[in-house]
């Protein structure tokens, strides 16, 4: 490479912020955090999973005008670590694999349209869809080359992540492999306190337990003790 292109390739600068925010609304907001966090657990073992959210991507070295930014992605042999951005060139090109979008109402038709149209383009497996506000979800999972709808997503399992899908009565739910559903950090923590409140039930029920027992067996000693004071053997009354 000559000098002049390496100055040349040193000078793309590929921003970290497209200036769009996060998000529109609380809802959205908060569906995006639980699905990055959730995520993000679900593969906390893996160190060879990245998980993002609100993360640019960029697919194409030398074009910093092709990006886009998911609510959520999931990059599948990519070690896990902080990045400005996911400069795909830099990642063994690996696209990310799993993408999540959150509908939020400031979103046009064409826009979603565009987005589509870069994860198809872009090697994207599988492409999620959420609205929380009207509980529906979409899929789209990669065969024979380009993405392709999910005709029934209540119940529907991800090749990939192995997380489940309830889509039904206006509302949108997923699941761990192991059953377990997603849930916000209040959720989180509402369940927490609760365990450790039932844990704490339970072991002061045992405590109870075990002192009545100790009480008993003390009674029945003092009881051996007298009827042995009066000549009598315990044993021979049971």
């Amino acid at each position: 490479m000559s000098v002049a292109a390496t100055e040349t390739t040193r000078a793309i600068v590929y921003p970290e912020s497209d200036g769009q925010p996060m998000a529109d609304n609380t809802l959205q907001f908060r569906w995006i955090v639980m699905l990055q966090g959730n995520l993000a657990a679900l593969f906390a073992d893996r160190p060879d999973v990245f998980v993002a959210g609100d993360l640019l991507w960029y697919p194409v070295e030398g074009r910093p005008d092709i990006r886009r930014a998911p609510d959520v992605m999931v990059a599948i042999g990519r070690p896990k670590g902080d990045r400005g951005a996911y400069l795909q060139w830099e990642e063994g090109n690996q696209p990310p694999q799993a993408v999540f979008e959150v509908l939020s109402p400031g979103n046009t038709l064409s826009e979603m349209a565009r987005k589509f149209e870069f994860y198809d383009r872009y090697g994207v497996q599988e492409y999620y869809l959420i609205d929380p506000e009207r509980g529906d979800a979409s899929g789209w999972v990669r065969q024979e080359g380009k993405l392709t709808v999910v005709d029934e997503m209540n119940g529907w399992v991800s090749p990939l992540l192995g997380v489940r899908f309830a889509v039904g009565e206006g509302e949108v739910r997923l699941f761990y492999p192991d059953g377990r559903p997603f849930l916000t950090f209040e959720e989180l923590a509402r369940a927490r306190a609760e365990a450790e409140e039932r844990a704490r039930a339970e072991a002061e029920a045992r405590a109870a337990a075990e002192a009545r027992a100790a009480a008993a067996e003390e009674r029945a000693a003092r009881l051996a003790e007298r009827l042995r004071a009066l000549g009598m053997n315990p044993d021979d009354l049971t």
